[in-house]
């Protein structure tokens, strides 16, 4: 059984360090962090590092035992010195897409990027480009998409027990950090069907746009329509991940800590009209989602099959990051896709955020 050599290219919090702030948080199963992540999985050899700060590298050689001659401040050096098969890209979006196609275009078979996928729909395409066209495979870092409680989740919208998903109510939240987990995980649960259009607004967004340059991650609310007219709505809530999938015969809610249940139609009460009683969720093993996104990636090499994810759903998802944006700026009109013309950028004036080392 072959054992694939990897690599962390951006070692701070999601890279090496994340498992320290979420220990203990509800619904949250390590490894979480991408080192951690291909330390456990069993068909990994995490082999190589790369940040621009050697003092953080120099904790990531000593809790990931990587030596210090394998710790690169230049990932350029690192891809063409080690050879990875299998590489993480855990930079700030602005710095992942060069990244991506440096990769894929030397030698890189599969790519765990996180999210969001990169800074601008120019970037995305060139990344669709090169991973197809060197047969790359590449799972972007929404995890949800794992999650066995959302597995469980599309597999009852996918009997059709409850009928046809209709429409999908959901927390909206910052576009970049964490829009980009909710609209994956709204195209897994909705089939990866596509979405016919976008209205959004973003709150506080006029000050955070200049020109076709967006200087931070705006908060979102708005509307998704999808092909098989299923609608979604971005709300504002004052809690993260608050799911509602309303079915034609009963409806789907996640709560946050990853608090699933399920809700049916039962025997007919006042004038006929059904009743809504509680049904049984499902139940499922819990693991790492992350740890499954990158197993799915080593099940890829070995048959050569497209993983879960891929870099389709990955452009899809950013697609409707920039849908959002370009619906703001047009007033909040309604914006058609696939995108057209679209030369918006995230560009963010910030230092690195110092990761924490150690657990609380």
């Amino acid at each position: 059984m072959q054992i694939y050599k990897s690599a962390v290219i951006g070692c701070s919090r999601m890279g090496a360090f994340i498992d320290n702030e979420v220990i203990g948080a509800p619904g949250h199963v390590p490894p979480y962090a991408h080192t951690a992540v291909f330390t456990q999985c069993t068909r990994t050899d995490l082999v190589a590092c790369s940040d621009i700060r050697p003092e953080v590298m120099e904790e990531v050689g000593i809790q990931f035992n990587i030596p210090k001659q394998n710790q690169y401040t230049d990932y350029k050096t690192l891809i063409d010195n080690e050879q990875p098969d299998i590489i993480s890209v855990a930079t700030q979006p602005e710095h992942r897409a060069e990244i991506i196609i440096y990769a894929a275009s030397h030698g890189v078979k599969a790519i765990y990027a996180e999210k969001a996928l990169c800074a601008s729909m120019e970037e995305a395409k060139k990344i669709v480009e090169v991973c197809e066209q060197n047969r790359v495979f590449l799972n972007l870092g929404t995890q949800r998409r794992w999650h066995p409680g959302f597995v469980k989740m599309r597999q009852v919208i996918e009997s059709g027990n409850i009928g046809n998903l209709k429409r999908v109510v959901f927390s909206g939240g910052g576009l970049f950090n964490t829009a980009s987990h909710y609209y994956d995980n709204l195209l897994y649960l909705n089939g990866d069907i596509p979405a016919k259009w976008v209205q959004m607004t973003l709150v506080e967004g006029d000050w955070k746009i200049e020109g076709n340059r967006l200087t931070e991650d705006p908060v979102c609310h708005g509307v998704i329509q999808f092909e098989n007219d299923v609608t979604a709505y971005a709300v504002l809530s004052p809690h993260e991940m608050e799911w509602e999938a309303s079915c034609e015969r009963g409806t789907l809610t996640v709560w946050p800590g990853f608090k699933f249940k399920l809700r049916q139609e039962g025997p007919s009460g006042y004038q006929k009209s059904p009743t809504i009683v509680s049904g049984r969720f499902p139940r499922y093993q819990n693991y790492s989602p992350n740890l499954r996104l990158v197993e799915d990636l080593v099940n890829s090499l070995d048959t050569g099959n497209e993983p879960k994810g891929g870099v389709r759903s990955a452009f899809a998802s950013t697609e409707l990051i920039f849908a959002s944006i370009q619906s703001h700026i047009n007033g909040g009109a309604r914006v058609e896709l696939p995108l057209k013309d679209n030369n918006i950028y995230l560009h963010r004036e910030r230092k690195p955020r110092h990761p924490q080392f150690k657990p609380n």
